[in-house]
């Protein structure tokens, strides 16, 4: 496996197809298409799926994710040899984050970073940011999982508090005597997408029951507080991104769900990655409880 090879496996799978490889590589299809087949014969094993757009295979997570390392410690040692001058692009270290923390503590934690490396972030659920470390998408994930995924740390970021709440005009319609199992079972509430399990959860531990009642989506954390605000739904919101001037009511003082949060990282030592980590340990120790 050379680093050409690596490269046009990584270019592959980020842009979705051998021609978008080719345009990114500055080489002809033909030519990416090549070097990824000389990586599998290599490895003996197939990489890559070629549908639209590609997807790598168990195998292929596996060489992406070493293809991923062998790029950050190039980058790294690039960098090093400059001594701290501007020639060059930074390393890119992409990681996954879950939108609640990238809308309240995650980006100010890597402002003070932000020159000296690209981010490239993903959204998802805190509860599915760990499939993009397993599948070689991403080096270190902000993340629900305290079990390490094969090959990566997992270290304690601290806790995040969500509460139920709703609109005053909206508690009013549907919760007068409070967050009763009867009118959880017909009041509307608004779910981040269909991977956020906040509010089904508070609505077990409620209900003793599966309820569905009828559900808004809205898949950006703040465009979903201001949907709670303007009466949607009632919804869980976390005290980060809440205060006294919302003119919020809390349904339930009592029903607070905490979601520990867990920052895991490729076990490599690269001081990019580094950077990244120290960055956002620091930002977590402040920002959550």
């Amino acid at each position: 496996m050379d680093l050409a090879q690596l490269r046009a496996l990584v270019a592959a799978v980020e842009t979705g197809t051998l021609d978008a490889a080719a345009g990114r590589l500055h080489v002809t299809p033909s030519a990416v298409s090549q070097r990824i087949r000389a990586l599998e014969v290599a490895t003996g094993q197939v990489l890559l799926v070629r549908s639209r757009p590609v997807v790598p295979t168990e195998a292929g997570a596996a060489v992406l994710r070493l293809a991923r390392q062998v790029e950050l410690l190039v980058a790294d040692t690039t960098a090093t040899l400059a001594g701290g001058t501007d020639d060059g692009a930074p390393p890119v270290v992409p990681v996954a984050v879950n939108a609640d923390s990238l809308a309240t503590w995650f980006l100010p934690a890597l402002a003070p970073v932000a020159d000296r490396v690209s981010l490239d972030v993903r959204v998802a659920d805190q509860e599915h940011t760990a499939a993009l470390l397993r599948a070689g998408t991403v080096m270190a994930a902000v993340t629900a999982d305290a079990d390490p995924v094969p090959g990566c740390s997992s270290t304690r970021l601290g806790v995040a508090r969500y509460r139920p709440m709703a609109s005053r005009a909206h508690a009013e319609r549907w919760f007068p005597e409070g967050p009763t199992a009867a009118a959880l079972r017909r009041a509307p509430l608004v779910a981040f997408d269909r991977t956020d399990d906040l509010q089904a959860a508070y609505l077990r531990r409620r209900t003793h029951a599966v309820v569905h009642p009828p559900t808004h989506h809205v898949p950006s954390s703040a465009d979903y507080l201001d949907a709670v605000r303007l009466g949607f739904g009632w919804g869980m919101l976390p005290d980060l991104q809440t205060g006294p001037d919302d003119d919020l009511v809390d349904l339930d003082p009592a029903g607070a769900v905490d979601v520990v949060l867990w920052w895991q990282q490729w076990k490599l030592r690269s001081p990019s990655l580094d950077l990244v980590a120290d960055a956002v340990a620091r930002a977590a120790r402040a920002a959550l409880g």
